[in-house]
């Protein structure tokens, strides 16, 4: 049996074309091509990013993980979360999925884990773990005295249900003043996001702006085809330091006209 992954619409090819053996790829959203892809005998795994991070800050819809949790159950299928970056607070919630009120078989988290620190970890449902045996599961960055006692540390900060509200009021502080301050630009396409991970989708490579926000102090990344600034600042950020990364942001709007 093979593996079922969700893409992008930038980045997947067709519903059941694998691009590596055992290995299938569809498109991000798409429930169709989900409730086809996924079948008895044929689907071992479906893999998924509750929001995804690198491939241009999308967010699920709650129907469309409803759908992959039922074609899941239907098939005997393992719903897989990939909370790496979406996961541990990042969107005011611990956990990414508990907005839609949909939880899966197995979830993968790293390094947000640790505050930063070299760790991976796998949480399973009883069901999958009684059918895993001691040495089954390896990882490079696993569990050592140093890391675990900094994820312990980070997991008491950020389950604090004040924490994670002010994650929330911060993120939607900060889509509002970029709303305000980049919304009327003409490459500006949309603003998007939930929490403290949000995307800005331009309709011109972000590369450009990019460099300028670093060269102004600002470190910010592209996502999905390269057009889309993902901005996933600490959650411990402050109101303030919101506010002076979208001024700088706004001032360094005009380098994608140059060249033109």
């Amino acid at each position: 049996m093979g593996a079922l992954a969700l893409t992008s619409k930038e980045q997947y090819r067709s519903p059941f074309e694998p691009v590596m053996p055992g290995v299938t790829f569809i498109e991000y959203g798409n429930i169709q091509a989900a409730k086809e892809s996924i079948r008895r005998g044929k689907t071992a795994a479906v893999f998924v990013e509750p929001i995804q991070g690198e491939g241009g800050i999308y967010s699920a819809t709650k129907e469309f993980l409803q759908c992959l949790r039922s074609a899941c159950d239907d098939t005997g299928a393992l719903l897989v979360f990939d909370e790496v970056q979406c996961g541990l607070g990042r969107t005011g919630y611990l956990w990414a999925h508990e907005a839609y009120g949909v939880f899966p078989d197995i979830m993968t988290l790293a390094k947000p884990l640790a505050g930063g620190l070299p760790i991976g970890a796998v949480l399973v449902t009883e069901k999958v773990a009684s059918a895993i045996n001691f040495g089954d599961h390896g990882s490079t960055f696993a569990g050592s005295p140093l890391v675990c006692n900094a994820a312990l540390t980070v997991l008491e900060k950020i389950s604090k249900p004040s924490f994670l509200a002010s994650v929330s009021k911060k993120g939607q502080y900060f889509k509002e003043i970029l709303q305000e301050k980049l919304g009327g630009n003409s490459h500006v396409k949309e603003i998007r996001g939930i929490g403290l991970i949000i995307g800005i989708e331009l309709d011109v490579p972000a590369a450009p702006l990019v460099d300028a926000c670093r060269n102004s102090g600002l470190l910010i990344l592209t996502a999905g085809k390269g057009n889309v600034v993902r901005l996933v600042p600490p959650l411990i950020i402050t109101e303030q330091e919101l506010e002076q990364g979208a001024e700088i942001l706004y001032n360094a709007l005009p380098v994608l006209d140059e060249g033109k």
